[in-house]
């Protein structure tokens, strides 16, 4: 009887780079306020929200990615042609078929690399991450491209009181690679089908012009008291305590939320907390990763900081993993 093997490849994975693109639109809550009788003042208290970026009509969300994984590449230091794998997570791309990934990876001009999207909302980001260190690990893949990026303006329903300030577009994305020791611990991931009416698409199928509807306080009490345990078990799977902890990078979905957490988790004082949400709104996929690199560009988050960093959204899907800050 024929005997089947398996490859290995390497036993540690970290992320090796990062990179971002942020539209140039910034957009206060004074221009979304008319349409939904609100008031700037009642968008912060509600979210924490204080502008948004939104993409020109003629930029995709396949234009953003491409911008932020540029950079992230030229962070990392490594030759594009070690990449053999890309993650795209993302709920935005303007085409249902083909996927994003490989058109982003023949963008960037790489060698046929395994390619695909990852649609798990505001948590695809982090399932990429995970996703990318067991292909390495496996040796499946060598170096792997993993992006966050969204387009939220197209499926933006500026008439909606419960979601038109909420969503902004971006793009953040991250180098995975082989490591000298562990840079990337255990991924916490999973979904509750369940709760799929809370955030979800109007309409059934896919329609010519799909818009984003949410059930604002089923979100908010789901994030907050089952959020807070699946971040704290990442910690406990890289065997570490949140006194281990530098930087925690949640998906930024609402300042009241991050909070909510923070207390649950009884985060210690000296535990930065990344609020990009106030500048950029949540951006779904692109959330933890722009979070990430703005903190790093800002000197919040130093090279070999220890983050805990979780994204969670529709779905219900979540994920969670502790880095090291590359």
């Amino acid at each position: 009887m024929a005997t089947i093997t398996q490859r290995t490849g390497a036993e540690f994975t970290r992320v090796l780079g990062v990179g971002a693109y942020r539209p140039e639109r910034l957009v206060t809550n004074d221009e979304i306020v008319g349409p939904i009788d609100s008031s700037d003042e009642w968008i912060q208290e509600r979210s924490g929200i204080k502008t948004r970026r939104f993409a020109r009509p003629d930029e995709t969300m396949l234009d953003m990615a491409e911008a932020a994984a540029r950079e992230a590449i030229a962070n990392s230091g490594i030759d594009p042609s070690l990449i053999d794998g890309v993650l795209v997570g993302s709920v935005t791309h303007h085409l249902f078929t083909p996927a994003a990934a490989p058109m982003l990876a023949d963008r960037l001009g790489l060698d046929k690399p395994a390619a695909i999207d990852i649609a798990a909302a505001c948590a695809g980001y982090c399932f990429g991450i995970g996703l990318a260190s067991d292909m390495i690990r496996s040796g499946d893949a060598s170096h792997v491209l993993v992006i966050g990026a969204e387009k939220l303006t197209d499926v933006l329903d500026l008439t909606d009181r419960g979601s038109a300030f909420i969503f902004g577009d971006g793009a953040g994305t991250a180098v995975v690679g082989p490591s000298d020791h562990v840079g990337i611990g255990p991924t916490i991931w999973g979904s509750d089908g369940s709760g799929w009416e809370s955030i979800r698409q109007v309409g059934e199928g896919h329609q010519a012009d799909p818009r984003i509807t949410m059930a604002g306080q089923s979100v908010f009490r789901w994030a907050v008291w089952s959020m807070a345990p699946v971040a704290l078990q990442a910690v406990e799977a890289a065997g570490l305590t949140p006194d281990d902890i530098d930087v925690f990078i949640p998906h930024q979905a609402n300042t009241r939320i991050i909070d909510a957490m923070v207390k649950q988790m009884k985060l210690p004082e000296h535990v930065k907390v990344a609020r990009d949400i106030v500048d950029m709104a949540n951006t779904s996929a692109a959330s933890v990763p722009l979070a990430a690199e703005r903190m790093i560009r800002e000197g919040q988050a130093k090279s070999g900081d220890i983050a805990l960093q979780i994204g969670f959204g529709a779905g219900l899907a979540y994920a969670a993993q502790v880095i090291e800050i590359p």
